[in-house]
């Protein structure tokens, strides 16, 4: 009798064993491939998503990360004139949420150091060789950023990996073409400085030179208008105002033909 109640006992607690290991818990931002022991390995067709998801303790869910992750690699690759440069990148990545049970049995959990890492290289050194280190270093970064990320996604896209972007963060290269590349930056600022300067004079001439057109056609204009008669009616005009004036005056008149009048006051 006493071993009879036991029995029960023993397999619940056997029970409660397996049911400790028959399942996973898949974290937020990842999704499961489920593989079957003894019924055909991976199964393919099905993505398991977020949450505790139930299966024999002889099998197993194989968890992927489904979120964007980065990963920085440091470079050495050459550039079109043979110069050794050295560029620091990283490389926003992701599996591709759907092919995950591909991914699986091509490639594996540890895809980007399969997958990622060799192509970044590759392809970085591909692209690196037709710039020259000035070009690297400042004007076309982003230019040679753009073409490592087209050649890496359309690589990496046959294993069922998504490349968001590749940023290049640094770029280091030899300590010549450094200072000859900072020289030349320094004389170009200063020829637009320069220009600049000359642009302004020039423009301030041109300025000037209309200002002193503009009074010289004045005076033109004026001088033009100013006759001998016209000053004759003028001091006429002036003549007859002042004999009209309740002040006392004396009024010579010249005897020429174009003398003025001559106005002496007689109050004194």
């Amino acid at each position: 009798m006493k071993q009879s109640k036991g029995l029960p006992i023993l397999v619940i607690a056997v029970m409660a064993l397996m049911m400790v290991g028959c399942g996973t818990q898949v974290p937020s931002g990842h999704k499961g491939v489920f593989y079957s022991q003894f019924g055909g390995g991976t199964q393919f067709g099905k993505i398991y998503g977020e949450g505790f998801n139930w299966h024999l303790p002889w099998n197993k869910m194989i968890v992927y990360r489904t979120q964007i992750q980065e990963q920085k690699e440091n470079l050495t690759v050459l550039s079109s004139d043979g110069a050794t440069i050295r560029m620091e990148v990283s490389i926003l990545y992701m599996p591709d949420p759907t092919k995950l049970d591909s991914l699986q049995v091509e490639v594996g959990e540890n895809y980007y150091n399969n997958i990622v890492a060799p192509n970044i290289r590759g392809i970085a050194r591909g692209v690196a060789g037709r710039f020259k280190p000035e070009e690297i270093y400042s004007t076309k970064r982003d230019e040679v950023a753009s073409e490592i990320l087209q050649g890496l996604t359309a690589e990496v896209a046959k294993r069922w990996i998504v490349v968001q972007n590749v940023l290049i963060r640094d770029v280091e290269i030899p300590a010549k073409i450094s200072e000859a590349i900072n020289f030349k930056l320094t004389a170009d600022q200063e020829a637009q400085k320069m220009q600049f300067t000359i642009e302004k004079e020039r423009l301030e001439a041109d300025r000037k030179r209309i200002e002193a057109q503009g009074i010289a056609d004045f005076q033109t204009i004026v001088a033009a208008g100013i006759t001998p008669s016209y000053l004759k009616w003028k001091g006429i005009e002036a003549t007859q105002k002042l004999a009209e004036s309740p002040n006392s005056k004396i009024i010579m008149v010249g005897n020429s033909s174009g003398g003025m009048p001559v106005i002496l006051s007689a109050d004194r």
